[in-house]
């Protein structure tokens, strides 16, 4: 009995390993911009910022043996537009990040809907398994909040000062993004799973 008890935690364990992984790899260079931005300024921040992307798609494919592509399109958007904060010396490129990548996944997403497609399915249905009615309304929730996303970072960049901004990037984008799972992605794998009947 006590094997039986114990078997599950470790599966458990098992499953979570690699989303604490991830969460690790991509909070980690978030953090390490805060700091630096805080102690050496934005264009310092930003450079360590490019050099941990590429470290953390780098860990992601040697610990987990694959790159997500969302990891992959916000890393290079961040060499790009962190390359023209760079050579340009103007911080804007850096702060439109956040907005460009949002959009482009809000659009993507949207797209797909309008051709029928879930495109979340795609990507999350190796580890989700919903009924089509469950993914295409996951798919307009995940859509909208990235637009939403878009629109907040647009407000903040051009209303406060850079600290702020790069504050309200690490610390308030993220728990943003985890209130909105708990409160409207959970009940949709909850709902509309299939043998939810």
């Amino acid at each position: 009995m006590s094997e039986l008890k114990q078997q599950p935690e470790e599966m458990n364990w098992a499953e979570l390993k690699p989303q604490l992984i991830k969460l690790a790899l991509e909070l980690g260079p978030l953090v390490l911009f805060f700091v630096l931005n805080a102690r050496a300024g934005i264009f310092v921040a930003t450079g360590w910022f490019m050099g941990a992307m590429v470290v953390s798609l780098l860990a992601s494919w040697f610990l987990l043996k694959r790159i997500a592509v969302m990891p992959l399109v916000t890393g290079v958007v961040v060499l790009v537009f962190g390359g023209l904060t760079l050579w340009l010396q103007d911080d804007t490129f850096i702060k439109l990040k956040p907005t460009i990548v949002n959009t482009l996944f809000g659009s993507v997403l949207l797209g797909g809907l309008l051709f029928g497609q879930s495109l979340l399915k795609y990507v999350f249905g190796d580890v989700y398994k919903l009924k089509p009615e469950g993914w295409r309304i996951l798919t307009w929730r995940w859509c909208i909040f990235f637009f939403v996303l878009a629109v907040i970072n647009e407000i903040v960049w051009r209303n406060f000062s850079t600290d702020f901004w790069v504050a309200f990037k690490v610390w308030g984008l993220m728990p943003l993004t985890l209130v909105f799972s708990f409160a409207l992605v959970v009940p949709i794998l909850t709902k509309y799973a299939p043998d939810a009947e």
